[in-house]
């Protein structure tokens, strides 16, 4: 019985189910990760920057699939999914640790700032990536349904430094040197960009069977 669920699951179904919970999962992973920063390259790097980049390129894909209005739901979804995250790892970082533990202090150090983070990065993650669902949108649609590449690589080269900066200034700013600040700006979008190319053959994964539906 469940061999034969499974044989009537629509493929595109399974494609779409893959790419929202891997673009909610990229979202969380980056916002912790990002409570570390990193030296790389004799750059600071919140660490997150290296996985929250495939972010767009997932919601192109779900744009792709479900169209523009399910991929703004998809991006105000995974902000209070965020959101909640946040508050949950605040309110557990403040409950009284077992003795017998003994990292108390350490967990509550590293992850009762995880909110000022998360709301940077939900501020950043909207703006851009509205705007990344807007480029993309008019470049299907006034432009060419042509070239998948182009119309990713188009959306991200204004999404990546609308995110970058927001994200850095508001995570970081006033908080870490602004030297180390305009570091992480600069590497966020270095990296972002060089995610941007790894990632554009993903676009070519989601088929296009809702091409009515992203032109709605």
């Amino acid at each position: 019985m469940m061999d034969q669920d499974k044989s009537r699951l629509p493929p595109v179904t399974a494609v779409v189910v893959v790419c929202i919970a891997a673009y909610i999962a990229a979202q969380m992973l980056a916002d912790i990760a990002s409570l570390k920063i990193g030296l790389v390259g004799g750059l600071a790097v919140d660490m997150g920057t290296f996985i929250y980049p495939f972010t767009f390129t997932l919601r192109d894909m779900v744009h792709k699939l479900i169209g523009k209005r399910h991929a703004r739901l998809l991006i105000v979804t995974a902000g209070v999914i965020n959101l909640v995250m946040a508050a949950y790892l605040l309110w557990v970082a403040r409950v009284p640790g077992d003795p017998g533990w003994g990292l108390d202090a350490e967990f509550r150090a590293i992850l009762a700032p995880v909110w000022r983070i998360v709301l940077a990065s939900i501020f950043a993650e909207i703006a851009s990536e509205l705007a990344d669902t807007e480029i993309y949108h008019l470049f299907v649609t006034r432009v060419t349904r042509r070239f998948q590449w182009l119309r990713v690589l188009t959306s991200n080269s204004l999404s990546v430094p609308v995110d970058s900066v927001l994200f850095a200034v508001g995570a970081f700013g006033w908080v870490l040197p602004w030297s180390i600040v305009g570091q992480i700006f600069v590497f966020n979008v270095i990296v972002k960009y060089a995610v941007t190319l790894v990632s554009l053959p993903m676009i070519y994964l989601a088929p296009d069977r809702h091409a009515r539906e992203d032109l709605a």
